[in-house]
């Protein structure tokens, strides 16, 4: 029988042999319940081009050994920052480095529950034996503390704070009382547990952090990456990465992958290049949206047209980027392509190319 493809492995499965690249030359000391070392976890997130080991993350270095550290003290780790800053991703990354999984997950919602943080129960053996470790159902973070690893608490400020807090004594006291098993039941953590959490700074004000729990984390901001040119190698890398599987190939991303960092970058800053002020969109104008723009039009130019990749392409899929929050965002949009674009439009063939495109766009 064929072995099922899926549409996205987790990072231990799409990154294995580099892990075990650095599990067998990982000599350097490291913390109890940690499957490498945290100079190997840094590598495995940066990159070693001796080891044949790829960057995975793109933006601030320090803020990954900050991180790193964080997870190896008492405190939980908390990113936030704009949505689509890579968050999620950098979580996903430390606790497969870290313990070999980042499958342990709290997905965050107003439906979210003190059972999807604790544990629930089995009702047909529940009623049937009464309470009993068979009948518990275990919550990822129960689990994550039973076997020491990393568990990640995605959109925790989406969660009410009854919900919220009910992550406080397992971060003090690293334990979670038991007390349906008997008066001294408790499962205490062992060593490698830890919690990563984020947020996104659009959700401020939706479920504010209780001070208590805030005090349970340590902070650390996941800004936009300013360099134009390493938001491109990610931005390329991640196109390869989805285009790859599925046997699409397509040719001119590199000249195109430019122009629509820059596009993102002037939009995203209020700033362009040249030092003109904009008016900034509300849409998200992240990598990762540049990366879904870069994909769909990638797609176009496979399957709709001769495979080559134009500004073109990208052009015509800016409008369900823009066109999320707000009806001024297609004005704010229009005008940039009516003064930014246009007068790049008379320097090279491919700024050319994305202004005609752009120019037939229907922004409202």
């Amino acid at each position: 029988m064929a072995e099922q493809q899926i549409l996205r492995p987790a990072a231990e499965a799409r990154y294995a042999a580099e892990l075990a690249t650095l599990a067998a030359s990982d000599t350097s000391p490291r913390p109890q319940g940690w499957q490498l070392s945290p100079r190997a976890v840094r590598r495995f997130l940066l990159g070693d081009p001796k080891q044949g080991i790829s960057r995975k993350f793109y933006g601030d270095d320090p803020l990954v050994d900050r991180a790193i550290v964080s997870l190896m003290s008492q405190q939980g780790l908390m990113l936030v920052g704009e949505p689509g800053t890579a968050k999620s991703l950098l979580s996903e990354l430390l606790a497969a480095a870290i313990c070999g999984t980042s499958g342990l997950v709290v997905q965050g919602s107003a439906g979210t529950t003190e059972d999807h943080i604790r544990y629930g129960w089995n009702y047909a053996l529940l009623l049937a034996e009464g309470p009993s470790e068979r009948a518990l159902v275990p919550s990822p973070v129960l689990n994550a503390m039973r076997s020491g690893r990393i568990v990640r608490f995605e959109e925790i400020t989406r969660c009410p704070p009854e919900v919220q807090d009910a992550l406080i004594s397992i971060l003090s006291e690293k334990a979670l009382a038991l007390p349906e098993l008997g008066p001294d039941a408790v499962a205490s953590a062992a060593p490698g547990f830890n919690v990563i959490a984020t947020a996104n700074l659009r959700d401020r004000g939706v479920h504010e952090m209780s001070s208590a729990l805030k005090r349970r984390f340590n902070f650390e901001t996941v800004h936009p990456i300013a360099d134009p040119a390493f938001e491109q190698e990610l931005v390329l890398r991640q196109l390869g990465e989805r285009l790859g599987p599925a046997g699409v190939k397509v040719h001119g991303e590199r000249d195109v992958a430019e122009i629509l960092v820059r596009v993102f970058q002037d939009l995203r800053t209020g700033r362009t290049a040249e030092g003109a002020s904009l008016n900034r969109p509300d849409a998200v104008m992240s990598t990762a949206e540049a990366v879904n723009v870069l994909h769909a039009a990638a797609l176009e130019a496979a399957y709709l047209d001769d495979g080559r990749l134009s500004a073109a392409h990208v052009a015509r899929q800016l409008q369900g980027v823009v066109l999320k929050d707000s009806p001024e965002d297609g004005k704010r949009l229009r005008a940039y392509i009516d003064h930014i674009v246009k007068e790049r439009a008379g320097r090279s063939g491919p700024w050319k190319e994305f202004y005609q495109a752009a120019r037939s766009l229907k922004l409202g």
